[in-house]
């Protein structure tokens, strides 16, 4: 919500009354999407999500993890995976937490997929086309 403070801590209490971890998270001035994995209090979390504005539910999503040595001031490593996975819609990227760990969103029907190219591109050192 643009230039609203405590949105987002009014969004994260929504999943702490209803006791719900978020798994993945990215906000941007006026969006926040995220990942739950319990499914239990989905429609209860919605309906009080839609107080605040437009709420959009994907289902079939998995997330994909790479983890390596990522440090800042290493340069191409997130060109590297992106590249990889040209070829597959990506939902959502997370990167930043942590030094170690690109985490990409995706449907998961493109899963099996995903994972066969970036082992082949990242760990197998093939071209990518």
């Amino acid at each position: 919500m643009l230039l609203a403070y405590g949105f987002l801590r009014s969004v994260f209490e929504i999943f702490e009354i209803y006791k719900t971890s978020i798994d993945m998270v990215t906000t941007s001035e006026v969006a926040v999407s995220l990942t739950v994995d319990n499914k239990m209090y989905l429609n209860e979390i919605e309906k009080e999500l839609g107080k605040f504005g437009i709420v959009e539910i994907e289902k079939g999503q998995s997330i994909i993890c790479v983890v390596g040595d990522f440090l800042a001031e290493r340069k191409g490593y997130t060109l590297r995976i992106l590249n990889t996975l040209k070829e597959i819609p990506i939902r959502m990227i997370s990167y930043g937490g942590s030094w170690h760990n690109i985490s990409v969103l995706i449907n998961a029907k493109h899963k099996k997929q995903a994972l066969q190219t970036l082992n082949d591109h990242l760990f197998n050192c093939k071209q990518i086309n």
